[in-house]
């Protein structure tokens, strides 16, 4: 018993000590606002702009079934991500983030750009409902770096 006991321990002290393994904690399979693009289908370009604490467009309509291309493009000074979800799993995500500032996302939902600097996401919204995108670099996405798609 002890030793189950030192072991989960352990293994607590790690995940809230290293950011690559906290952020493997919070990795899915599976994704609210739908799931990674087909490169060999068809998609309709969305540009959204990163400025400093906004996105252009800050909000978006999709049909159910879409794939959508995001061309992302950080104009601004700073770094910025563009992560999207649910409001709610945004704001468990940015929890995480304020504990390890320099977590790297790999996820085909988000990525973090430094300035001047261009991605894109290729995504293919597979539920209706409204999902959000949001920078969950600390402070950006409560001085208002957040953007709503609205899947119907």
């Amino acid at each position: 018993m002890k030793t189950r006991i030192t072991i989960c321990l352990a293994l607590i002290a790690i995940w809230t000590v290293d950011p690559a393994l906290a952020h493997e904690s919070h990795g899915r399979e599976s994704y609210s606002a739908g799931e990674p693009g087909d490169p060999k289908k068809p998609a309709r370009t969305i540009e959204v702009e990163m400025t400093e604490m906004d996105f252009k467009p800050a909000n978006i309509e999709v049909k159910r079934g879409e794939q959508i291309r995001f061309v992302l493009r950080n104009v601004g000074k700073e770094g910025h991500e563009f992560i999207l979800a649910t409001t709610a799993e945004n704001l468990k995500h940015a929890e995480l983030m304020k504990k390890h500032p320099h977590m790297e996302h790999d996820d085909p939902n988000g990525v973090r750009l430094e300035s001047k600097k261009s991605a894109e996401i290729l995504w293919k919204f597979t539920k209706k409902g409204r999902f959000e995108y949001s920078c969950l670099i600390a402070d950006h996405r409560e001085y208002g770096m957040t953007g709503h798609v609205t899947v119907k």
